[in-house]
């Protein structure tokens, strides 16, 4: 590693996150990292301490020479907005995206310079590597690190470092960020594969590390996973149709999972008791499947990995298929040119 490291910026989009946004920046000041660092906070309309506990993290490092807190506004509340008052009001070349529930192991900025030095790629990043406080956030995270949960999906399974579609929350150069002017505030979930199907196509790369390791929170909630999942399914067929060509048969499962209980349901009532066996097979194929992943967790824990299993695959079906065209006209009115390609991206 070069004696002078490049100075950094940490960006994150907060809104009611009092629980753990001291316990995420004192994950960023304790990085194992020698250069300049900045972390600028985009404080949404939060309801609970959040605005206080960012006040206090900025008076507690106003005098640090090292790496400081400040704030910037984000009246919207909404992800792609504070993401871009974060980067606006950021000044290094390497910008840092962590959220207000993200805990950076402690080299996560070092590796994440030196992969975008050794690979020439635009954007890094690795492993969203969920961890509960309790039994049901426990069983979230072990359905959330799970094929049967999530697929193939690199960074939640972990996989080997290559380029991908998209990473885990990622570590940008500065300029591959200002060539694709920002994230798309229209994209209210779905903002990082958006901006990253962007950046690809202008020619950049985009690399997955497991070297990259985020310790996340799961949500609390049966309600609140629900919601989490039914917008990730809304928001990717915006993606979807925004990007003609950017769709694949892992995205298409959960939908159609969700057709085939329904018309299971429905013909079993209507006409045979036999077609319930779709539904029966499903619900016991995820708790034979879910069994392997509660290794090491309590019995509670593992009892509700199902139920955190289907809550995802039946709120992201279900999304995904309610996704009205309404909502992607709108965003696809807002288009913006396509980035010119990057003559100096691998």
């Amino acid at each position: 590693m070069p004696a002078q490291q490049p100075a950094v910026s940490v960006i994150m989009p907060v809104l009611n996150e009092e629980r753990h946004l001291r316990n995420s920046v004192r994950h960023i000041l304790g990085q194992e990292y020698a250069g300049e660092m900045e972390v600028v906070i985009a404080l949404g309309p939060s309801t609970d301490r959040t605005d206080e506990i960012a006040a206090e993290l900025v008076r507690e490092t106003a005098s640090s020479n090292r790496v400081r807190v400040v704030t910037v506004p984000n009246p919207s509340g909404r992800t792609p907005a504070a993401l871009n008052a974060a980067i606006k009001a950021s000044r290094h070349p390497i910008v840092v995206r962590v959220d207000g529930h993200g805990m950076l192991s402690p080299n996560y900025i070092a590796t994440a310079v030196r992969l975008l030095e050794e690979t020439g790629a635009q954007n890094v990043g690795g492993i969203m590597h969920a961890e509960g406080e309790n039994a049901w956030e426990e069983a979230v995270a072990a359905a959330m690190t799970s094929k049967l949960g999530v697929g193939n999906a690199a960074f939640h399974t972990g996989g080997k470092a290559g380029p991908a579609d998209t990473v885990y929350l990622g570590v940008f150069r500065r300029e591959a960020l200002e060539r694709a002017d920002g994230y798309n505030e229209e994209f209210i979930r779905a903002q990082d594969w958006e901006l990253n199907f962007r950046i690809r196509e202008a020619g950049g790369l985009i690399w997955f590390s497991p070297e990259l390791k985020v310790q996340y929170r799961p949500r609390p909630t049966v309600r609140a996973l629900a919601k989490q999942y039914k917008d990730y399914g809304r928001w990717r067929h915006v993606v979807a149709r925004y990007h003609a060509g950017s769709i694949n048969l892992r995205y298409l499962a959960p939908p159609t999972a969700v057709c085939a209980i329904a018309a299971g349901v429905v013909a079993g009532a209507a006409v045979t008791p036999w077609a319930f066996a779709v539904p029966a097979g499903y619900l016991a194929g995820i708790a034979l499947g879910s069994i392997p992943a509660g290794k090491g967790l309590s019995l509670k824990a593992r009892a509700q990995i199902p139920v955190a299993i289907a809550t995802m695959h039946m709120s992201w079906g279900f999304g995904f298929l309610t996704s009205p065209r309404s909502l992607a006209d709108k965003v696809i009115a807002s288009r913006r040119p396509s980035p010119s390609p990057d003559p100096t991206a691998v």
